[in-house]
């Protein structure tokens, strides 16, 4: 397979971000939804507004969002929506819970465990994505990235558990945390497979955000704060290698902290997923950078 192109700046302004959108070269089409995490509450790490703002509004995009399946203040809806109010992002754009009226099933093809997954019923309003991904560790899944976030981040709530249980059924919280892991890591492989048959390989573009970089995600109310310092901004068509990039980029640093999140990343095994999604045809993780 040719290798993908990633772009990357080591600039985090709003400014670069818009930057690297444009340098991919495409024109998200029609209604565009933002897929960002919205924060637990009690974190501090998420993408902030300020920072996304300006290329949320070129693109005339909605910032979307689903609910959680553990415990905390996304897992309702009127929690979730108090939520993307605290932390900023009503005020900024148009904002949509996507799982507010329930979920759809996408048919997963080929598959490691699954046969569906569950999204959020509104993701058939949108025309296209903007994954847009704070890349950080992550306490299950090692890492996250634009595979975790289209895949676990575009569940409703039961689809999240869907995917944690690889389709065996669980619903307890308990059933999620004691699920096996390389299957779970495997399925969020599946749920991305069918994410992008559904709405068009050419209809997602995909920049993770390097920084804030916590061993823990988003979705940790007390996330430890991080240990190295921030990398940049990366951008690509190929979820996979967008993915890999920052990967690797964590190892290459120079900074000592990296050794907390080589640990949690290796430690959870998170590069298996993006094998995965790889042999199941997503992407590469041969990649070639492109500076802006």
């Amino acid at each position: 397979m040719e290798k993908a192109k990633v772009y990357f700046t080591p600039e985090l302004t709003p400014e670069a971000l818009q930057k690297i959108y444009h340098a991919l070269g495409v024109e998200l089409k029609g209604k565009v939804a933002v897929k960002i995490s919205t924060g637990e509450p009690g974190g501090h790490n998420f993408l902030q507004p300020a920072l996304i703002a300006p290329l949320v509004n070129e693109l005339k995009g909605t910032i979307v969002e689903c609910n959680t399946a553990y415990p905390g203040r996304r897992d309702t809806v009127a929690a979730h929506w108090q939520t993307f109010k605290d932390h900023g992002f009503t005020a900024i754009a148009p904002c949509d819970l996507l799982d507010e009226e329930g979920d759809i099933a996408l048919p997963v093809t080929g598959g490691y465990h699954l046969k569906e997954n569950y999204v959020g019923a509104h993701i058939d309003n949108y025309d296209s994505i903007l994954m847009l991904s704070h890349f950080k560790g992550h306490p299950m899944a090692g890492l996250g990235g634009a595979l975790k976030n289209m895949s676990i981040g575009l569940a409703s709530s039961r689809g999240k558990q869907h995917i944690h249980v690889s389709g065996t059924g669980g619903t307890t919280f308990n059933d999620l945390m004691t699920a096996h892991h390389d299957n779970f890591l495997e399925s969020m492989a599946d749920a991305d497979q069918s994410v992008m048959a559904h709405v068009g390989r050419e209809n997602i573009v995909y920049i993770n955000v390097a920084n804030r970089l916590s061993v823990d995600c988003d979705c940790c109310e007390a996330p430890a704060d991080p240990e190295m310092a921030d990398i940049g901004i990366f951008a690509s068509l190929d979820p996979v290698a967008v993915d890999q990039a920052c990967v690797d980029a964590v190892y290459a640093s120079a900074d000592e902290g990296k050794k907390a999140m080589i640990e949690r990343m290796e430690s959870r095994n998170g590069v298996h997923t993006l094998a995965c999604a790889e042999k199941l045809g997503l992407g590469t993780r041969a990649y070639e950078i492109v500076n802006i």
